[in-house]
């Protein structure tokens, strides 16, 4: 059986997921390709390169945010990298907020497809249907629409709405879209057969959403990782986002400490945050079990 094991004892976000799966041997061309099969190539452009983070060499995945006049994703440059584990306000998806090490990429997108608008957030039903409609493998559909649901359901819950009036301010952004998708493509593409996790580092303090100050986990978050263990952590920031909740919820089928196994590769994905005495990083652990 091959297993991976999300070792998340930094926490848990949509880009640290993609990272991570790329550095233990997954292909980001591969994954650049299918994700055209979406048909929103010209809202996006997708960059990973290798960086240290507290001496670890990881994988940072990037989702860049493109518009016709000016690059959106200079809105998010925020000096979260430098926050040395003190209290900050930023919005509570980490996929939003990009650090500055990522102007050389690797992978530059045609865009041919000028008939999409740009979109701040979508609908969960829009978000469906483009799911739907991109003709992915079955598994692959599958796996996105769960993880889409999870988070719709959490946040039709806390605003008290139903789940197809959700407007995804935070997850229905493109970068979202692109992590939550992309990591049913990865996981895919390894054909992995089970997955396990630790428990969920979720961080402490407060942090600015668009409805104001909340608390460290956000609501949604907190929501969505309902039935999930919980590790207590006292770094004073947002550890885990909802995308990354989302998907390690849907995603895992066990959680516990390392499992018997042997492992086969390793990945190191890098957060966006940068802490003074611990490595932001998510950890995925491959194996025959």
């Amino acid at each position: 059986m091959k297993t991976l094991y999300f070792d998340c004892f930094s926490g848990i976000s949509g880009d640290m997921v993609i990272g991570a799966l790329i550095d233990a041997g997954a292909d980001p061309n591969l994954l650049a390709e299918e994700l055209k099969k979406l048909q929103i190539e010209d809202e996006y452009e997708l960059k990973w390169k290798k960086i240290i983070k507290n001496g670890i060499s990881s994988t940072k995945f990037d989702v860049v945010l493109l518009n016709n006049s000016n690059n959106q994703n200079n809105n998010h440059e925020h000096t979260e990298d430098h926050s040395h584990g003190h209290e900050h306000e930023h919005h509570h998806d980490h996929s939003h907020i990009h650090e500055h090490e990522h102007h050389h990429h690797h992978h530059h997108h045609s865009h041919d497809h000028d008939h999409h608008h740009q979109h701040d957030h979508r609908a969960y039903k829009e978000i469906v249907e483009l799911i739907e409609g991109a003709g992915f493998s079955d598994s692959v559909k599958e796996t996105a629409l769960k993880i889409f649901n999870k988070i719709g359901e959490a946040e039709g819950l806390i605003h008290g709405i139903p789940l197809e009036n959700v407007h995804f301010h935070e997850v229905g952004a493109v970068d979202s879209i692109i992590d939550i998708i992309g990591a049913a493509i990865l996981i895919d593409q390894l054909e992995i057969d089970i997955i396990k996790s630790s428990a969920i580092p979720v961080g402490t303090g407060r942090i600015h959403i668009d409805h104001g100050v909340y608390p460290v986990p956000a609501p949604a978050t907190l929501e969505i990782l309902k039935g999930v263990p919980l590790d207590q952590s006292d770094i004073r920031a947002e550890l885990t986002t909802p995308t990354g909740a989302a998907i390690v919820a849907v995603l895992a089928e066990e959680y516990c400490s390392i499992p018997s196994l042997k492992v086969r590769s390793i990945g190191y994905g890098a957060g966006t945050k940068t802490f003074k005495h611990h490595p932001n990083v998510l950890r995925v652990i491959i194996g025959e079990q």
